[in-house]
């Protein structure tokens, strides 16, 4: 079973629902365009890992992201999260028409910090992400396409969010490979107040 943590406690994680393409400039350093609608995949809770991984048959990609967790039909908690991504399995799988799944949804291609108590308003989070200390990306809601409360609207127009799910909304320009021992440190704040963090060294 696998777990996350909530304001101290260890929760069974419900589903991964990731919200892709909804930074501007992270579209336009993928060499993409903006989609008519808010592109939406799902990772299993299977694929949730403490363990960084920089490689797993190719190089693995990071994409930090602003994480929402979801109780009593709304959001309850907020985290950092990193969307792990094999990017040239991933090319080839988009370029045939194929579903993204062996690229986006391994074993191990999710990492959350702890949640923490979401703020009343979601509009001032914001992310940061360091490897080995230098600033890779940062971002928050002012820049998203889809920010939290239309990520929401969106959804339920066709699935149920259930307690423990998790929303990854998104990452911004920045993205790039892992390296194998590199210390990654996100953080995610409301405004100028840090809410959480949480640090990972790259295996």
């Amino acid at each position: 079973m696998s777990t996350i943590e909530f304001n101290g406690q260890t929760k069974a994680a419900g589903k991964i629902v990731c919200i892709g393409k909804n930074y501007a400039a992270h579209i336009e350093e993928m060499d993409a365009v903006i989609p008519a609608d808010m592109v939406v995949f799902m990772k299993p809770a299977s694929a949730i890992s403490p363990t960084l991984q920089s490689f797993r048959g190719e190089a693995i990609h990071y994409e930090g992201e602003i994480c929402l967790l979801m109780g009593s039909d709304k959001v309850v908690g907020v985290g950092f999260g990193l969307d792990l991504t094999k990017r040239a399995l991933q090319w080839q799988l988009k370029t045939t028409g194929l579903p993204w799944e062996r690229a986006k949804a391994f074993d191990g291609a999710a990492l959350f910090s702890p949640f923490v108590s979401a703020p009343h308003c979601l509009d001032e989070l914001r992310l940061e992400l360091r490897i080995d200390g230098e600033l890779r990306q940062h971002g928050g809601c002012d820049l998203m396409l889809y920010p939290p409360t239309l990520i929401l609207e969106e959804l339920a127009k066709f699935t149920r969010l259930e307690d423990n799910d998790i929303i990854m909304t998104g990452t911004p320009a920045g993205v790039g490979e892992i390296p194998k021992g590199s210390t990654f440190d996100g953080r995610v704040y409301d405004g100028e107040q840090e809410l959480i963090s949480a640090t990972w060294i790259a295996q």
